[in-house]
């Protein structure tokens, strides 16, 4: 039974957007004069703020609805998958973020024209906003799913436009005249209502379960497969394991150097601190603080498997649960199910909220307008002798804002009527396409960091292979070719480290320039 939203549930919800409203107004009180203070807040932000706002940078829906289906299938392998964010965390903080402060960049994608040319550096910034576009846009159009499901009991085309365009007018009222000081303290908001929602559904799992602790841990130890749903650590070198310990010291850490370092949509909370130091602070605290997120979803999961699987725990209640795997022809997590048919009046409206404080957008907005302005419409200027003054800067990355945010709203509608008309899964391609624009990128930033190889010609060509050779190992690209069957058989970490290594190799054979002779990094 799909229970209906109420009353009560559309007051949390109106007391959720006048919170942001709040939010968003406090932050945006002072007067933007330059793009220093619109798209890095002046290096005025406190360190846990920061830690925070990359904190809910890095979750989203997916996640929120994803990590409780993981450990409800499987175990808990994924919560040591931070143990390549903590890796990664120290590889960013000696090699990239002292660089970036020393340059006193916008974006990270400056430093390689410094180290190869102009062309580089808009290479790879294109690069990035092809990938945040398209996964900010399918992140989007999953959240307006869910929220279609929960508000409107429907996923027609209308509800899921209707909910895609709420909640992209969200992300663009706070982006929009407090940049990125605004969008940080509306994280704050979003992270305590995500963290907040997942807790209360915890609570009401574990109040619906009969069964002690004790009884509970020894029932997910002894699963009725024969499996320990328990597990933290899987040593296994079996490939198609996206997060056994080896691919975890390989291809996870390649995935969070790229994250932490790399995408503009992550560095540029780091930016916005004091100096290099507060942001080395910020970079591990965010990793480390993403720890107990995680493992509460985990936990989320865990008990779902007791609530929908383990009817031997459940003697003596009423509740006659009964999982679905699909609503109105739309796949489901396990989350998502439990949400639609168990959740009562007025929770339900905190893990709405949840739901679309997972799915905020606005991070990417103003992440994609600080690469815009800085690596493309501000040297175009510059060539053609023009020299506006800051504010016109601001006025023009406002306007970016709003151009992507109708971009991202346009791919949430490509994706709704894609997952209508083909076979072809293109949610799974633009879901992890950012992790095809890490190949390309961690490739080049390799070369560009650790050698004296590479030239501006073969950076293009490395993020083209860096792509390329990560999607045609997809699942839905081997089989539309009929490329050997083994090839869709690998985890996505060593689908990344094989593209990362394509690009550096790609990258290496160019030779450098005069100006590029001898020219390092690191």
């Amino acid at each position: 039974m799909t229970l209906a939203f109420t009353a009560l549930d559309w007051t949390i919800v109106g007391g959720y957007v006048g919170a942001l409203a709040l939010a968003g107004w406090l932050s945006s009180r002072r007067a933007m004069t330059s793009t220093g203070d619109y798209f890095l807040a002046n290096h005025h932000v406190p360190v846990w703020l920061v830690t925070v706002s990359v904190l809910s940078t890095t979750q989203s829906a997916a996640t929120f609805l994803g990590a409780p289906d993981y450990a409800f299938r499987g175990d808990y392998t994924y919560l040591a998958s931070n143990i390549g964010a903590v890796i990664a965390a120290f590889v960013v903080a000696h090699w990239l973020i002292p660089r970036f402060y020393a340059m006193q960049v916008t974006t990270v994608y400056e430093l390689l024209e410094q180290r190869f040319d102009a062309k580089a550096r808009r290479a790879a910034a294109a690069m990035y906003l092809v990938g945040r576009v398209l996964a900010s846009g399918a992140r989007l159009y999953l959240a307006a799913i869910a929220v279609s499901m929960m508000i409107f009991l429907d996923v027609t085309a209308e509800h899921i436009f209707i909910a895609a365009l709420v909640l992209m007018l969200f992300g663009l009222a706070f982006t929009l005249f407090g940049g990125l000081n605004a969008v940080i303290w509306s994280d704050l908001v979003q992270v305590v209502l995500y963290v907040g929602a997942a807790l209360i559904v915890l609570w009401l799992l574990w109040n619906r379960i009969p069964a002690t602790g004790a009884e509970i841990a020894d029932a997910l130890r002894h699963a009725p497969d024969g499996t320990d749903k328990l597990r933290l650590f899987d040593w296994s070198t079996d490939l198609t394991k996206p997060f056994s310990m080896l691919a975890i010291m390989t291809g996870v850490v390649l995935l969070n150097i790229g994250n932490a370092g790399l995408d503009q949509d992550t560095t540029q909370r780091f930016l916005a601190c004091e100096d290099a130091k507060a942001g080395k602070r910020a970079l591990f605290a965010s990793a480390l603080a993403t720890i107990p997120v995680v493992l509460i979803f985990l936990m989320i999961g865990s008990l779902l498997h007791i609530f929908y699987e383990r009817p031997d725990l459940m003697v003596g209640t009423a509740t006659g649960a009964t999982m679905s795997s699909s609503f109105s022809g739309e796949k489901i997590t396990v989350f998502m199910s439990f949400i639609l048919s168990e959740i009562p009046p007025g929770i339900r409206g905190l893990v709405t909220v949840g739901v679309i404080a997972a799915a905020a957008i606005n991070s990417g907005l103003i992440s994609m307008s600080a690469v815009v302005i800085s690596d493309f419409y501000r040297p175009w200027l510059k060539l053609k002798g023009a020299e506006p003054d800051e504010g016109h800067f601001v006025a023009a990355g406002r306007l970016m804002v709003v151009i992507l945010a109708i971009a991202l709203l346009g791919m949430a509608v490509l994706c709704f009527w894609w997952q209508r008309y083909t076979d072809m899964p293109l949610l799974e391609f633009v879901l992890s396409v950012m992790a095809f624009a890490y190949s390309g990128l961690l490739g080049v930033y390799g070369v560009a960091l650790f050698s004296r190889r590479g030239s501006s010609g073969s950076v293009i060509l490395a993020l083209a292979a860096g792509f390329g050779v990560t999607l045609i190992q997809q699942a839905y690209i081997v089989d539309s070719l009929g490329l050997p069957a083994g090839w869709k058989s690998l985890a996505f970490p060593w689908q990344l480290l094989i593209g990362t290594s394509a690009a550096a190799l790609v990258c290496m054979l160019g030779r450098p320039s005069q100006r590029e002779t001898g020219s390092t990094l690191a």
